[in-house]
């Protein structure tokens, strides 16, 4: 068959196909009830719940023809009033503090030309011709404390411009992760957005009014969002393709933990991506690292396999893979505006599997630790190649 999709699309609830974090045990997130109405429908006025940390599990899976696009931009960075320094650090060539959001004055990045949005900036998704939008979920989050606090009531709503179109208010259709550790008040929201990518297609899209705190402190300013979407296409090769999400921080205090996603078949030699969601991951900052297991004897398991192998390129380097970048495979693919190659607290990238896969699997998980720096995780992405 062309075409073996079964889809399991989570409202906050955890799936048959279970994700967890070892490193800390939660309770179950509560149900939410799944969005009857498109993004722009005003929510009832008590919106989503939040909770302080949601284990990671299942949004969406399917098998078929097609592959998982994104785009992604930060909401704030230095002001380009504090000069050689600033700029240094949005393209990256700073080290060590210099580059870090917590020692600058954060501001908004506002593109656009509306004098009623305070923050609004834009990326490219990329479509390919001829594919249909299978689902698309929208990403938005970061830290409500700096050196103003912005209130949470504000979490679950953003507005949202698809090429060539006004704002549409888009609003959170699930739980929200808000937690206050460490000096920041960090939250992250979430909506299905699939009928207005699927209307809309492929081009730039504008996220503004994206509740984040501007400012200067120990813990810095930083916030962004991403856009995943899942698409199907005749001619493109039979592939697995997955989403899941959380809010899970890591620090010196926690600075581990194991995401199991599962049985997931990965043949040997197998192409793929992984794609992440981060924030707060300091460029220069080092310590941190991300591993994907392919054993098939499960998490646990004391075998070689489950060692893991270590994701980086050369944007996402060994010992500083969460490190405020926003990159494909290593290099900055995705048409941005700004498009500043440090990114000053906000990660979302994708990374090559190609290593991973090489000999194959029963499960798939990935292993996530840091030294110094503070990362908080939202999401997980998948494109692996399926075959019979």
């Amino acid at each position: 068959m062309r075409n073996s999709a079964v889809h399991a699309v989570r409202r906050g609830v955890l799936c048959a196909l279970t994700v967890y974090l070892l490193s800390a045990a939660a309770p179950p997130a509560p149900t939410a009830t799944p969005a009857a109405t498109p993004p722009a429908t005003p929510a009832p006025a008590a919106g989503p719940r939040e909770a302080s940390r949601i284990p990671f599990a299942e949004r969406y899976s399917t098998v078929q023809h097609g592959g998982i696009v994104r785009a992604a931009n930060s909401a704030i960075s230095c002001r380009s009033a504090d000069g050689a320094a600033c700029t240094s650090a949005r393209t990256g060539s700073g080290t060590g503090a210099r580059a870090a959001n917590h020692d600058f004055d954060m501001f908004y990045t506002d593109v656009d030309k509306d004098p009623n949005t305070y923050n609004s900036t834009r990326a490219e998704l990329r479509v390919p011709k001829g594919a249909t939008v299978s689902y698309a979920r929208l990403y938005w989050g970061g830290n409500l404390r700096v050196g103003e606090q912005k209130p949470p009531k504000d979490n679950g709503r953003v507005l949202v411009a698809e090429p060539g179109g006004a704002y549409k208010q888009v609003l959170a259709d699930s739980l929200i992760g808000h937690r206050v550790v460490g000096g920041a008040d960090a939250y992250q929201a979430s909506a299905d957005v699939t009928p207005l990518v699927r209307a809309s297609g492929p081009g730039m899209y504008t996220v503004a009014q994206l509740n984040v705190a501007m400012g200067k402190s120990g813990v810095g300013a930083w916030g962004g969002w991403t856009l995943v979407v899942a698409y199907e296409k005749d001619d493109a090769p039979l592939r697995r393709i997955a989403l899941w999400d959380g809010f899970e921080s890591f620090d010196a205090e926690h600075h581990s933990g194991h995401v199991d996603f599962g049985e997931m078949r990965v043949p040997a030699g197998g192409s793929g991506l992984l794609g992440v969601v981060a924030y707060d991951g300091d460029n220069g900052i080092t310590g941190d690292s991300l591993k994907v297991v392919t054993n098939a004897a499960g998490p646990n398991s004391a075998s070689r396999r489950d060692k893991g192998v270590s994701l980086t390129n050369k944007s996402n380097k060994s010992g500083d893979v969460m490190n405020s970048s926003i990159t494909d495979a290593g290099s900055s693919q995705i048409k941005r505006q700004p498009a500043y190659a440090n990114n000053l607290g906000y990660d979302s990238d994708v990374f090559d599997l190609k290593a991973a896969f090489s000999r194959g699997g029963d499960r798939f998980g990935v292993r996530f630790g840091t030294g110094r720096d503070s990362v908080w995780l939202g999401a997980f992405f998948v494109e692996a190649e399926a075959r019979h």
